[in-house]
């Protein structure tokens, strides 16, 4: 009997631990605390936020396993059964968790749940890969250096971040594509959904092709947003992508008088400027807490790539030329400025950027056909250095690999049934038209939609949102694929005043900084009660001698224009930041050059003022008083100088 029992106790035991292990390979789900503590407006909405928990390695039973952090926004019609749009971010190696500002009020929300995720290793995920190696990157770029100088020292952070990961356990092999889509698999099981909308953004569109050919039961409809067309050209064909959009902007230019007035032969300066900063480059001062020598160098490479970048983004676009024309000045106080959006360029999470990179990107681009590409442009001297880096990162760091790497087989893609979305952005130098239309094509029900006057992602946009939110809610409906047509055109930015000062303002400004402005505040308020009081007591001729009078007067219209001045000021950041942010880095347009002037006509009145009051104080009564309002207008003329406005 004992035998019996015994074997009995031996199987349930088997099957429990059978049981637990398939249970733990499908995943499982957790609530957690708020991402964003901080945020009233998000904590007060409908949001789950989750950790999906996997196995690192879908294929090993003994894996480790990772969290996956994910933000539900429930629909707005609080419809319990509803449809789900799950988003796949780019990079590879960017927040998707960190776009909830794109989604929170997107009109696909109101029929639709909104699932963010941050890909396995990003954002809160955990563990988190390298979260620091992006800022190491920007050191590098910092520095007075060459081009394999940069190249070696880049490539000798990456391979620190591989080995401090081996050293963790982490299975680096296991980040790409494929283990993205398990975890989106077991992602939408475990939330219930049979199927969902699915939208990827740039990186996140190959991931998303690759999870759609694996798994197209789970696909409802497909959003491609600035999509990868052939992983195996990603690489070898950007600096032909690079230029082709590069020379659109300055043919634009060219062809609008008042941009080829301001910035004549737009073209050859981009070059000459390449040349002479191969020479010498500029050395810029920027905040310690950026850079820790609190100095970044500019040269070619930096140079190509902060161009190439801002081709990214339409408003950025619009300040090209003005850009290209300040490096060619050798504007050091704009270039300083600039480092700041520079920063946010490489505030991904690069150790996932180059597992992904490593594991299906690079191996499957060849170096030569790259350099091949690039040597058609002469003058561009090598193409872009930060991307060719890349390909010896990916060398170096596959060293001991031994399985081949081959392109992931999406031929499957072709006998899916849903519904496909491809935008397009006219202006994207790294995603062009020609892979939209590409993409589309492999797809039995694909449309290409082109962003005309807009660069990488134009899915976010007014336009994009409308228009993926109509394919998404009404299928039936014929997509608009010109709805585009009507979107601003580009407007090169002209005529700006350059201040180092404005930048530094908006940047008190954006978010609040109250402990800063908090002396300021008090300073403008005493003076609006001196205005209000002193002009009551001179309309009714309290004051009999002429000294009295006279500084009173002075104190009474110096308080006016300083208020005027800066409200002013605060009114025109508040106005160029919402058209276009990114001049602020410069200065203002000159249809705000009267806020100068009246700032400039305050201090000559303060000084003014300060000679007579130190003239005449043995005459004036209240002296105390008096010296209050003039410290308080001493303080405003402190922040300006502290401002660098003049």
């Amino acid at each position: 009997m004992s035998f019996y029992i015994k074997n009995i106790i031996v199987m349930v035991l088997f099957v429990f631990c059978c049981s637990t292990s398939i249970q733990s390979q499908k995943g499982s789900l957790q609530e957690t605390e708020t991402f964003f503590p901080n945020a009233e407006v998000l904590n007060e909405d409908t949001i789950a936020y989750k950790f999906l928990s996997v196995p690192e390695n879908w294929n090993d039973p003994k894996s480790n396993t990772i969290k996956i952090a994910v933000s539900i926004l429930k629909n707005k019609f609080n419809k319990v059964n509803a449809d789900a749009v799950v988003f796949i971010q780019g990079g590879p190696g960017a927040s998707g968790v960190q776009n909830i500002g794109s989604w929170y009020r997107h009109p696909l929300r109101e029929k639709n749940d909104i699932v963010l995720l941050d890909i396995r290793g990003t954002g809160f995920s955990e563990p988190r890969l390298c979260p620091d190696l992006g800022k190491k990157f920007l050191g590098i770029l910092a520095k007075n250096q060459s081009e394999k100088e940069d190249e070696n020292q880049k490539i000798s952070e990456a391979l620190s971040c591989k080995q401090d990961l081996l050293n963790q356990g982490v299975d680096i092999e296991a980040y790409n594509s494929v283990s993205v889509s398990q975890d989106l698999h077991a992602l939408k099981k475990l939330l219930g959904y049979s199927n969902w909308h699915v939208y990827g953004a740039s990186y996140g569109t190959y991931m998303a092709q690759v999870y759609t050919n694996m798994y197209p039961k789970d696909i409802k409809t497909l959003s491609l947003d600035s999509s990868i067309s052939n992983i195996s050209t990603y690489y070898t064909k950007n600096t032909t992508n690079y230029v082709n959009i590069l020379s659109k902007v300055f043919k634009k230019c060219l062809n609008d008088p008042a941009c080829n007035d301001q910035y004549p032969n737009l073209e050859k300066v981009y070059y000459k400027t390449i040349a002479d900063l191969d020479e010498h480059p500029i050395t810029v001062k920027v905040d310690e807490n950026l850079i820790e020598s609190g100095e970044f160098t500019y040269n070619s490479e930096d140079f190509k790539i902060a161009i190439q970048q801002a081709l990214y983004h339409k408003k950025l676009v619009e300040v090209i030329p003005l850009l290209i024309y300040q490096f060619q000045d050798r504007n050091e106080d704009a270039l300083g400025n600039l480092v700041a959006a520079f920063s946010s360029l490489l505030g991904m999470d690069y150790g996932v950027y180059y597992c992904v990179s490593c594991n299906e990107t690079l191996p499957n681009n060849k170096f030569p056909e790259y350099q091949s590409d690039a040597s058609k442009y002469e003058q561009l001297k090598g193409g872009v250095s930060f991307y060719k880096s890349d390909f010896k990162i990916c060398e170096r760091w596959n060293l001991n690999r031994q399985v081949t790497i081959a392109p992931y087989d999406l031929s499957k893609l072709s006998s899916i049934s849903s519904p496909v979305l491809v935008f397009s952005g006219e202006y994207d130098p790294i995603t062009p038209v020609s892979n939209g239309n590409e993409v589309a094509q492999k797809f039995k029900n694909g449309d290409a939609i082109i962003g005309y006057n807009l660069s990488h992602v134009p899915g976010f946009t007014k336009t994009g949102n409308k228009v993926v939110e109509a394919f998404i809610n009404d299928q039936r409906k014929q997509l608009d694929v010109n709805a585009f047509k009507n979107e601003e055109k580009i407007e090169f930015v002209k005529g700006v005043i350059l201040n180092s000062g404005v930048s530094k303002v908006g940047s008190s400004l954006r978010p609040l900084n109250l402990v800063l402005l908090s002396p300021l505040l008090v300073a403008l308020l005493l003076m609006l009660f001196f205005i209000f009081t002193y002009t009551i007591k001179l309309s009714k001729k309290n004051y009999n001698a002429n000294s009295d009078k006279i500084i009173r007067v002075f104190s009474v219209v110096t308080s006016i224009a300083g208020i005027i001045g800066v409200v002013g000021l605060f009114l025109a950041l508040g106005k160029v930041a919402d058209q276009n942010y990114f001049i602020l880095a410069f200065g203002l347009p000159d249809n705000f050059n009267y806020v100068f002037s009246i700032l400039l006509v305050f201090i000559v009145l303060l000084m003014i003022t300060l000679l007579y009051f130190i003239t005449q104080i043995k005459k004036i009564k209240d002296r105390s008083v008096i010296f209050s309002i003039l410290f308080s207008n001493i303080l405003l003329v402190i922040y300006l100088f502290y401002w660098n406005i003049f």
